[in-house]
């Protein structure tokens, strides 16, 4: 496979990427949290007992380290969040998506995933679906350890 048929394949998975993604962020309901802010409560809500430490947190979302704790401070400020001391490391911090931020969390994804479905799910057959999760997921798998 040549370099140009890899480029190819990327400039069309980003390009696509952009294009649902601006989709669906027109699409996000206006209310308590933004996308960025669902992104980060997504996250926490798929770990064991929704909770994760802020330094991994920020591996799992699309945002730096200082914008993933400057995020999780409004989260908090809100009552969405708990920050706890770390028990391992007296410096860490572990941030608890709480029972009041998992219902708002709860009432924003049904919203998204029928946003997700319209654009998504209707551009694509289920067998489609199944074989871009599968391509997707792959490439996550084998990409080249960062130098």
């Amino acid at each position: 496979m040549g370099k140009s048929t890899a480029v190819d394949a990327w400039e069309s998975l980003f390009r696509a990427q952009v294009a649902v993604m601006r989709r669906l962020t027109a699409e996000f309901p206006s209310g308590p949290v933004s996308l960025g802010e669902y992104d980060v409560m997504f996250t926490l809500s798929t770990q064991p007992g929704r909770r994760l430490r802020l330094r991994d947190l920020g591996e799992h979302v699309l945002l730096t380290q200082p914008s993933v704790s400057r995020l999780v401070d409004r989260l908090a400020a809100r009552g969405f969040v708990d920050k706890l001391a770390d028990p391992a490391d007296a410096r860490g911090v572990i941030v608890m998506l709480n029972d009041s931020g998992f219902e708002v969390f709860r009432q924003a994804a049904l919203h998204h995933m029928e946003s997700i479905s319209r654009t998504v799910g209707a551009a694509l057959s289920c067998d489609e679906l199944a074989r871009l999760k599968e391509l997707c997921d792959t490439l996550r798998r084998n990409l080249p350890p960062h130098s």
